[in-house]
């Protein structure tokens, strides 16, 4: 009988870690498609000379806290969304683009967004990129 209820409650945690991953690639997709999707397009292609294509990009696919300085700090023209969104959030837009269109980037946890939020520039390295 013990055996039993170990097993069923070790299925149940199972069963609530995936529904979690779902929900939280379902809310990033979501939340490209309302904040991101107009300039980088609905499938990360972007705009050539206008919006980078999120699809192979070396940035976003490399140390998580690039992506997630872009998006709380801007870069070009693209806007800051720190005031908009919350750390959470972006990260779940991040590990949705990080995961999609054959990217395959590990997904980025929103204590990463919360540690780059409000810091200083970095400076650059060789390869142009915050963080290294």
């Amino acid at each position: 009988m013990k055996v039993r209820v170990i097993v069923s409650a070790a299925a149940l945690m199972c069963a609530v870690v995936s529904a979690g991953s779902a929900s939280a690639q379902q809310d990033g997709a979501a939340l490209f498609a309302q904040n991101c999707s107009a300039c980088h397009q609905p499938m990360g292609q972007g705009i050539p000379g206008a919006f980078p294509a999120l699809v192979g990009d070396k940035l976003l696919l490399s140390d998580p806290r690039n992506p997630a300085y872009i998006v709380t700090h801007g870069r070009g023209g693209m806007p800051n969304f720190s005031e908009d969104l919350s750390d959470a959030q972006i990260a779940a837009i991040l590990s949705f683009v990080r995961s999609a269109w054959g990217n395959s980037a590990p997904p980025i946890d929103a204590a990463v967004v919360a540690s780059v939020r409000g810091a200083p520039a970095p400076p650059d390295n060789q390869a142009g990129l915050p963080f290294h």
